[in-house]
């Protein structure tokens, strides 16, 4: 977990990054933001209470050199010597410059900002945040004016809606920095920009990593590899999507033996099951570790696509929750059936 509500801005340099293609500028400042302790106090918060949820992380790489990664490069320099970050922000606002070539990509400010003693998973470290912010709210000011009042409106940024941010925090240097990432503006190809383009930036092969990535493999298992195998019903599938999810709920630690025997069970799909995490780790360059700590923030988010759920034409959905020995399958003159038993109607 990421603790920044107490971390102390120490330094602050601000640029405006137009988009490239459509031919709008890069303004770079001369010097420093001067700030007062409440500006400081409010812009703590605009920038890093978007990441105190955040569980998941990544690393800066390059398919070459991490040293020819330019945020890297940049944020290594600012941490031997923060006194550079004026002349690092710079470098950095170039490169992004260079990178908004999308014609959806917003013109916005563009911040680098030194952090003292940030804290995350209960270690404390520097940290350096680049953030940007696109989209401007209207601001209603009242004030009074003689025996009445007036009012005026004024476009500005909303310190509760951070568009685009990372923080890279001063610990593990080696593997590309540990580094936490917030975009809530682009969904679509033009969001690559920030954590493709800008950032280049790989998922952090940690807790989080290990749980997301066994639980998909799971799921695809059961819903697409095994059907073409076994004969297997909705219910079968369901029933094996449950247990899983019952698994990772349970248990402290992921172990791949027992999670097969527990969940799958039966010998020849358990080989089935293994045959297909080699090749799910080569089509999708994913590295599976048998034994793992599990990450309880990965299962909550990966299970809310866990569904045990049964599609029967488009009449009917029946959701499993638990016991499969209450549902059975058959065929009659009129055609396929579920015969479900239950105690109490709710």
């Amino acid at each position: 977990m990421i603790y920044c509500e107490n971390s102390a801005i120490n330094n602050i340099a601000i640029h405006f990054i137009g988009n490239k293609i459509n031919n709008e500028l890069c303004k770079l400042s001369k010097s420093n933001l001067q700030l007062n302790e409440t500006d400081k106090a409010l812009l703590v918060r605009y920038f890093v209470v978007p990441f105190l949820q955040k569980t998941e992380y990544f690393n800066f790489y390059h398919d070459i050199d991490i040293n020819m990664n330019e945020v890297f490069v940049c944020a290594s320099k600012i941490f031997a010597n923060p006194e550079t970050l004026l002349e690092q922000s710079v470098n950095l606002a170039k490169h992004l410059y260079e990178q908004s070539t999308h014609p959806k990509i917003k013109g916005g400010e563009f911040y680098t900002v030194y952090f003292k003693d940030c804290i995350i998973d209960g270690k404390t470290v520097d940290a350096v945040g680049l953030f940007k912010s696109e989209n401007k709210d209207t601001f209603l000011k009242v004030f009074p004016k003689g025996e009445g009042f007036e009012i005026e409106s004024e476009k500005g940024i909303n310190i509760n809606k951070l568009d685009k941010g990372c923080l890279i925090f001063n610990t593990e240097q080696d593997k590309g920095y540990i580094v936490a990432v917030v975009d809530n503006t682009n969904k679509g190809v033009e969001a690559q920009y920030w954590t493709d383009d800008f950032l280049h930036i790989c998922q952090r092969k940690d807790e989080y990593y290990n749980t997301q990535n066994i639980i998909s493999l799971t799921k695809n298992f059961v819903k697409n590899e095994l059907p073409q195998h076994f004969e297997v019903s909705g219910a079968d599938q369901a029933d094996l999507i449950n247990k899983a999810v019952k698994f990772f709920k349970e248990k402290d630690n992921f172990n791949l033996a027992e999670f097969a025997n527990e969940v799958i069970g039966q010998p020849e799909i358990i080989e089935k099951f293994n045959q297909y995490k080699s090749t799910y780790e080569q089509d999708f360059d994913v590295d599976f570790a048998d034994n793992f700590t599990i990450s309880d923030s990965a299962v909550k988010k990966q299970s809310r696509s866990l569904k045990s759920i049964i599609k029967l034409d488009k009449n009917f959905d029946i959701h499993i929750h638990n016991n499969r020995q209450l549902i059975e399958q058959g065929c009659d003159e009129k055609g396929k059936f579920y015969k479900i038993y239950y105690r109490e109607e709710n």
